[in-house]
Formats: C-alpha cells, structure tokens, sequence
C-alpha cells in the first residue's frame, strides 16, 4: 500500500518571491504577497514523490479568526495542471525526484492580512493535512483587476514604494517644506498596521465580517481613517492643539511614523501623545501604504472648517480685532489629509481616482471620527451626495467665508463676503523629486470661473449671501497688507498697511493695524504689535502706506511652533461708518540646518552624518539637541543632545553614525530643538550603493 505524502521540506524562495511581488523588504523571514499574482513554493515528500495517478493533492487558505467560504475568507482548491491568475490556485511548474515545483495565486478582490496555507493529500483511503506556511496578503497595484490598480510605474514608486516624502506647512505666500519618513517597510511596522486594524470596533463586534470586507480599499481606508485618532477606540494618536504637550510630543517634534507606531505597540496600544493634522495624515499615509494602497499626504491652505454643511463659514471679529465665538465654525491656515488611489464601484465611474482620506478628528461620521474617502472628482464637480463625507472635504477647498464685525453697541455688521480664499495652493509632493506639486485644479476649478460657480451651487448651497450692500464703498477704498521677503525668527521688521482712496475727494477713516501670533488651526494668540490711528485723512485718488513694526523682543514669548503671525488692518470709514477689514498670515523662517554626509555610501558600511545649525536669536539657546531618522540607514531615532549653550549668532555641530541596509535612494531626516527654537527641519538624500 502507497504511503500518504508527507512534507519533508518547504521552500518559500523568500528571495524570488519578493523581488517579484515588491515586498523585498518585507520577505525576511516569512512571504508577504500582493494579491491576483502568482508565487511560488516548492515541496519535498518524505520517502517518495508525488504521482499523479495515485495522489490527489487540495490547498487551503484561511485568514481572520472565523474563516469561511462563504464570505471568501477561506478557499479550498485542487492541484492543477494549467495556471492563470484571478483566483485562488495551485498548479504544478516541475518535479524534480522528490521535490514538487508550485505556482499559486489569489484573486484580485481576496481580503488582505494574514494567511494560513496548508495541503489535504489523498492517497487511496489515506487523507493527510500538512501546515505549508503562513504568509500575508496585501493590495497590489501593479495588477489591474485589483481596485487600486495604478497604471503609471513612478506613479507606484512615489505613491506605494517611497519610504520618505515631504509635507508642506507655512503660509500661502511662504510654502515651507518639512520632510517626513514615512518608514512603511521598517522591521515590524506591517504587523503594527494589520494590529491596528484587528483593535478597530468593527472588527472587535464582527470579526468574520470585517475581515472578510477587507476586500475593499474603500472599507479599509475608512477603518484606516478612524484608528490613526484615539477618539473612539484604541487608536494611535491623542490630538491636541492648546501648546500644553508636556506629558508628551510637541506634535511639531514628530519627524515620522515609524517612532509613533512603534510607541503604539509598546505601550499595549495606548494612545500617542500628541498628534495635529498632519502627523495624522502622515502616519494614515504610511499605514495605507503599508497595505499596498497608494497614498500620498496633501496640503490645503486657508482651509474651512464647515460645522452645519451650508458651505458658509460665518467669522465674528469686534472693533478691537478679537474673536468673538459663536460656533465651531474656523479657518485653519493649512490642514492636512491624504489621498489615496482606489476604483468606487458605489459610485459613478467618474469618482474613480484619488480620495481624500482625514484622520484628524474633526467631525463625527456615522458615529465615529473619520472622513472618507470622498472622491476628489466629485468634489470638484459639487457631487456632495457621494459617500464618504463629500460635504465636509467640500467646504475645507470651497466654503464661501463672510466676515461679521461685532460693534460696541451690540449690532453687527457684515464686512465682506470672499467667494475665493479658501482651498488655495493645494499641495503634495512631486512624482520622484523633492519638490512641491500643485493640486488645487484636481479639487475646483479656476476661482469664481463659470464652471467654479455652477459646482458651488450644484453643491446645494441654498443660502448664498451676496456682497455688501454699498459696492460702491467696497470699490473705493481697499486694503492690502506688504510684507518683507524672507523673514526670519529672530529679527524684527515692518509690515505696512496699503490704504487706497478711489475717491476723487479726501476722506477721512480710523486705523486699527494689530499682530497676534497664531497658531495653523486659526486661534489667535497674545498681540505682538498694534498701532491706532482715530483719525487718517487719505488724499484724493491716492494710496497711503502705513508701517508697523514687529519686534522680536514682543513676540519671542507669544510665538508657537507654527511660526505663524496674523497680521489685521482695520478701517473704519467715518462718513459712511462702514468697516473694512484685511488679513494676512505671516511664516517666519527657521534657520537652515546644514547636513554633509561623511563616508562611502555603500550598503553595511558606516557613514557618518554631519549636522550644524547656526543661532539667529539674540540669546543663548539651552538644552539643545538633533533627531535624525530615515528608512534603510538608521535603526530607529537617533538623538544627540548638546551639553553647552549655544551663544547669539554661534553654530552648534554634531555627528552621527549611520549604517545603511538597503541601496537606493534614502532620506535622512533631522530635527533640532531647544528651549526657545523648536522644530528645525532638515534633510539629506543619500543613495546608497
């Protein structure tokens, strides 16, 4: 009688398989493979070989704690001798005496996560199970039946494959670039990310169910949207925006992902303390990237904050130039969020594409703080009834802001209605170059264009305010606010109040110039400098230029990480009494960090980094110290703290080793902080031989 087959030897070919499905970094020790491709596995029999007309081979797989064919977490399948692609199979490529050469492959739609791939022998009346191994299953982009199928090839390097990036801050008129390490294939972060989905609710009251619609992008990014906040469940990051991070981050310190997963994990998924817009949309990024999702973190500058989903943003400010509140209802300076790249088969064909992807919480969204993935086709064209949360993303590029002045006797007064400042310079990193793309057409058409005004109303704004009621007022005296090119931290300067007078006779107005720092959400801070003038007389047909200097001995307490400053100029006509109001936000520069990299870049051979910085202020700087961080050269953060002051105008330098594991293009990432200069970015490509 034929003996069972018995697996004597397995051999998974870590090497081939990864290279072919993109997961070379991830192949260590086990198979991590993208869906609807094939892999190989070849099987050594103990005592004999396999012979096809006595022995009938079956596979299965099984992913999740409840596996079932029914809802396709499991499949059992024959031994085949044909391959094709597209479902779950196993054929035969060779024998070789006792060894058996196989292909396998998996749908294009089958859920991700972790696997378990075993073999039923059948030999006469004698069955046998054999373990083969575990591997885990991730979305592919590089196949086109899969939803995420991205066609161009540097589009999937930069979008799945690139493990560093930039994201941009700053204000409209100073774009800052920090750069980010993103880290997606770093030792133990995919098993931190299928972690993170197995602690969301969904799956925690139906585990079958939700593993099984792990299928979808769609599904998965919104999952992804609600775990990387901590508001609703065990999730990744406490968010926090009060300047009070002492029992944590300052989110601005943050310089990747990797810290901030790894933290997750350890500390038993306890929330990260702190996270802003940004590090959220960051970490989102790394996480869908992870799972094969191509994403991409974006930048939208002026962004509204619509909290009744009229699409008007209503703003009070009294004669003094405070806030006054009356709803939740902002503007921030920037927000961040990310794209991803996925097919929605629950909407039309023309929502295909790129998705917004919000993980800070901002709004509830069926219960829960996540948004999206609304498709950024369908916010352009005012399709706001599109699933996920079109509306909100709607108003963040497009919300109509109208500015309310509060007067001292009680009424108020509208200042203007601006159909065109929110959703400007919308934001991300260029395809394969440090450099920043602008996005703003994916998401609306030219400001007050035709097209631009038909999608606001196709969005169902029905409460459109028009302008002031005296245009002609509004025409003849206007305001900008000038600025200084390239303003530093540290230095004082002007900024200057251009008043206009259309009128062919004097006129005579009250002045108000005031500047508060300001944080990137919108909430203003202490005033850094004010000047009033109760009784400006503008010559006819002219324009009248007003300075206000701004110390830094005024705002060097008062300034945030955000380097941000709000400068407002209000004028009040005294012969019509009707107030009008300019804004503008101000960026001060960090100084520039200096990085020379040291050394053969060669893999597994030492390099050594060198970092200096030069003091601008005029005082000492206490408690100084570099981060450094960047996939494929460092294991982990590496910190050095300076032990001395760093005297006005001195440069502080230190050195770091490095020890590269991968070749290619790296990023190495660099953060310094110290008692009154945080978060000084810089970085440094190195391509490693």
């Amino acid at each position: 009688m034929t003996k069972a087959l018995v697996i004597d030897k397995i051999n998974q070919d870590y090497e081939k398989n990864g290279k072919n499905h993109r997961t070379s970094a991830l192949t260590q020790d086990r198979l991590v493979l993208r869906r609807g491709q094939s892999f190989s596995i070849s099987l050594t029999f103990h005592g004999r070989g396999f012979e096809a007309s006595t022995d009938k081979l079956f596979f299965l797989v099984e992913t999740g704690p409840r596996p079932n064919e029914t809802v396709f977490t499991k499949a059992k399948f024959p031994l085949s001798t044909t391959h094709s692609e597209g479902s779950w199979e196993a054929s035969m490529v060779s024998q070789e005496g006792h060894t058996l050469n196989l292909a396998f492959s998996s749908p294009a739609n089958a859920p991700i996560g972790y696997y378990k791939l075993s073999m039923e022998s059948i030999t006469g009346s004698q069955h046998h199970i054999s373990s083969i191994t575990g591997f885990v299953l991730l979305f592919n982009p590089w196949c086109k039946e899969d939803s995420v199928y991205m066609e161009e090839e540097e589009f999937r390097q930069e979008y799945v494959m690139n493990q560093h990036g930039l994201i941009f801050q700053g204000a409209p008129a100073c774009i800052e670039k920090i750069p980010w390490n993103f880290g997606q294939f770093e030792d133990g972060i995919l098993d931190i990310c299928i972690e993170l989905m197995d602690m969301n609710p969904k799956f925690i009251r139906d585990c079958g169910r939700d593993c099984s619609r792990r299928n979808s992008p769609i599904y998965v990014s919104r999952v992804i949207s609600a775990m990387v906040n901590c508001n609703d469940d065990k999730g990744i990051l406490f968010g926090r925006w009060d300047n009070n991070y002492k029992d944590g981050i300052n989110p601005m310190s943050w310089i990747g992902s990797v810290d901030i997963l790894k933290k997750w994990k350890k500390s038993g998924c306890c929330q990260v303390k702190y996270g802003q817009c940004w590090v959220f949309a960051a970490v989102a990024c790394t996480v869908l990237r992870c799972l094969g999702i191509p994403s991409r973190v974006v930048t939208n500058y002026n962004s509204a904050h619509d909290s009744n989903a009229n699409l008007v943003v209503d703003l009070y400010t009294d004669e003094k130039g405070m806030t006054v509140k009356h709803s939740n209802e902002s503007i921030w300076n920037y927000h961040c969020w990310t794209e991803s790249w996925m097919t929605r088969p629950d909407l039309k064909p023309e929502c295909n594409g790129w998705q917004v992807i919000d993980p800070t919480p901002q709004e509830k969204s069926e219960g829960a703080f996540c948004c999206g993935p609304a498709s950024v086709n369908a916010i352009k064209n005012g399709d706001v009834n599109t699933k996920y949360d079109a509306p909100f993303v709607f108003a963040e590029v497009n919300a109509d802001v109208v500015k309310w002045i509060k007067k001292s006797n009680g009424t108020t007064e509208k200042a203007y209605t601006e159909t065109t400042i929110v959703g400007m310079m919308i934001s991300t990193k260029a395809v394969g170059k440090d450099e920043r793309e602008d996005i703003t057409h994916l998401y609306k058409y030219p400001e007050n264009s035709k097209e631009e005004r038909e999608s606001f109303k196709r969005a169902n704004h029905m409460n459109k305010l028009g302008c002031r009621d005296d245009p002609s007022s509004d025409e003849k005296l206007k305001i900008k606010i000038k600025v200084s090119p390239d303003m530093n931290k540290g230095n004082d300067f002007d900024v200057f109040a251009m008043i206009k007078n259309g009128f062919s006779e004097e006129q005579t107005c009250h002045l108000l110039i005031m500047a508060r720092t300001m944080s990137y959400n919108g909430i203003l801070g202490p005033e850094c400098a004010k000047k009033e003038m109760h009784s400006v007389t503008l010559e006819p047909l002219s324009e009248k230029k007003i300075p206000l200097r701004i110390s830094y001995a005024n705002y060097r307490d008062h300034l945030n990480d955000s380097n941000l400053i709000k400068v407002q100029v209000f004028l009040q006509h005294l012969q019509s009494q009707f107030f009008f109001l300019s804004e503008r936000d101000i960026y001060l520069l960090n100084p520039e960090i200096k990085i020379r990299i040291l050394g053969e870049p060669k893999q597994f051979r030492k390099l050594v980094a060198e970092l200096s910085v030069k003091n601008p202020l005029h005082v000492p700087l206490h408690d100084c110290a570099f981060t450094v961080e960047g996939a494929g050269l460092t294991q982990g953060q590496k910190i050095a703290r300076v032990p001395e002051p760093v005297e006005p105008g001195n440069t502080v330098t230190t050195r770091m080793d490095l020890m590269p594991r991968w070749p290619g293009l790296h990023k190495l990432v660099v953060n310094f902080e110290s008692d009154k200069m945080k978060a000084v970015k810089g970085y440094w490509n190195v391509i490693i031989g």
